[in-house]
């Protein structure tokens, strides 16, 4: 269809020029009569007049084709239209791509690119799909500062109200419309969030919200906002030195605070390893003093009472066990813990021990005594039983000699019985010690 509307514009343009040729042929030759007349050429054959009507008839019908080729439009793909009446205005109705007819001479077909376009402020390296660029768009934030946004907004014309575009909006709504909404709609936004917010914090929400904003706003003059993107924020100079600063910052205290939990499970390993350590220990020692009271136990059946000496010996290991448990509680408390075991089961051992020294004791002085009494009332049944005595204690010491008891030798047997009285005597005190001693 394109190509019979080329043929018939040709056609058109062809015969319109044809005469225009057989016009201005004619004028020429009339002109050159008129001429060699002035030059006194009366010879000159008289031109025939000038064909108007031939003319006319012929542009008559050149214009035919031109008005069957302007009833053709043929609107290319990605692209819609609607039709202008020079008598009504704005026709209802979108014209997609393909071929549509029109009233010629009344009617005509305006355009609009129907796929997606980029309105970009800011540097953008896309110069190519870029609709409109421009420098980066200055806003002020909460605190008054400054900032410039990179932005960049995906849109295209709603199909269906290309007859309210082409009648209700300035054109083109590329440059006239789609750049003071955007500007508009981050300008009012941005007021309300601080450069923090806007460049790290809250950046999502503010996009979100200038998104909705212009999707709003555009949509009402039938423009589809497809995504709205920030891509760059130019901050102060002053401030996004300061920020930079802040970020290291920031950078060190989460390189600390990866480092602190990183010591601290190392302490936290480090208390386990003691707790463990500590309850090994105490079960252990738990383990030992078990074994030792059970120990002590059996001595204790042959223990009852302890010595004075014995008593300050315990009080004194009582003492030195608890300064030992106050010096190691700082540095340890598993092993005050062990030790105050191993204290416990000594002092019940030392009782026991003691209690059993004092029985034996006590059982050893009265069997002596009884031994003693025994040897006494013998001695004094049968006297004789003191040289027998005598001479199994003395006998690597003296001489013993033996002399006849019937007094005969009367001097003999004096000396004798003062001899043998001494070695007894020696004997005794020998076997039972002072009172002072004993009372020790």
């Amino acid at each position: 269809m394109l190509a019979l509307k080329y043929l018939l514009v040709v056609a058109g343009v062809l015969l319109l020029a044809a005469a225009v040729c057989i016009t201005l042929y004619d004028l020429w030759k009339v002109m050159m009569y008129w001429r060699g007349l002035a030059q006194g050429m009366e010879e000159l054959k008289k031109p025939e007049p000038v064909r108007w009507r031939g003319s006319i008839v012929m542009s008559m019908i050149a214009s035919v084709p031109l008005l069957m080729a302007d009833t053709i439009v043929v609107i290319p793909s990605g692209t819609g239209g609607v039709r202008v009446s020079q008598i009504s205005g704005t026709q209802p109705g979108t014209l997609y791509s393909g071929v549509h007819f029109v009233a010629p001479l009344t009617e005509s077909v305006q355009t609009f690119d129907l796929r997606d376009k980029l309105f970009t402020t800011g540097p953008d390296t896309s110069a190519q799909t870029v609709s409109a660029k421009k420098s980066a768009m200055d806003v002020q934030s909460k605190e008054g500062l400054s900032m410039g946004l990179g932005v960049t907004v995906r849109y295209r014309l709603d199909p269906k109200r290309l007859d309210y575009i082409q009648s209700h909006l300035p054109q083109p709504v590329d440059t006239e419309i789609v750049p003071p909404v955007v500007a508009s709609a981050w300008r009012e936004l941005a007021p309300h969030y601080t450069v923090r917010e806007i460049f790290s914090a809250k950046r999502e929400d503010v996009r979100e919200k200038a998104a909705d904003t212009i999707t709003k706003k555009l949509g009402a003059d039938g423009i589809i906002v497809e995504e709205v993107m920030l891509r760059d924020i130019q901050l102060p100079a002053e401030y996004a030195q300061g920020l930079q600063n802040l970020l290291l910052k920031e950078q060190e205290d989460d390189q600390l605070n990866v480092q602190t939990e990183i010591q601290q499970k190392q302490v936290r390993i480090a208390e386990l390893q003691a707790e463990a350590e500590a309850a090994q220990k105490v079960k252990q020692a738990e383990g030992e003093a078990k074994a030792k009271v059970v120990e002590a136990k059996g001595e204790s059946d042959a223990m009852q009472y302890t010595l004075p000496l014995k008593q300050k010996q315990i009080e004194q290991s009582k003492l030195e066990a608890e300064a030992r448990k106050q010096a190691t509680v700082e540095n340890a408390d598993a092993e005050a813990q062990a030790k105050v075991i191993d204290s416990k089961a000594e002092l019940q051992r030392r009782n026991l021990l003691a209690d059993a020294e004092a029985n034996r004791i006590r059982v050893t002085a009265l069997a002596d005594a009884e031994r003693m009494q025994s040897e006494a009332k013998l001695l004094n049944q049968s006297p004789l039983l003191i040289n027998k005595i005598v001479a199994e204690r003395l006998s690597d010491k003296i001489q013993v000699v033996m002399v006849p008891s019937d007094g005969k030798f009367f001097f003999a047997n004096d000396v004798f019985r003062g001899v043998t009285g001494a070695a007894v005597k020696q004997e005794m005190d020998q076997n039972d010690p002072p009172p002072t001693q004993a009372r020790r």
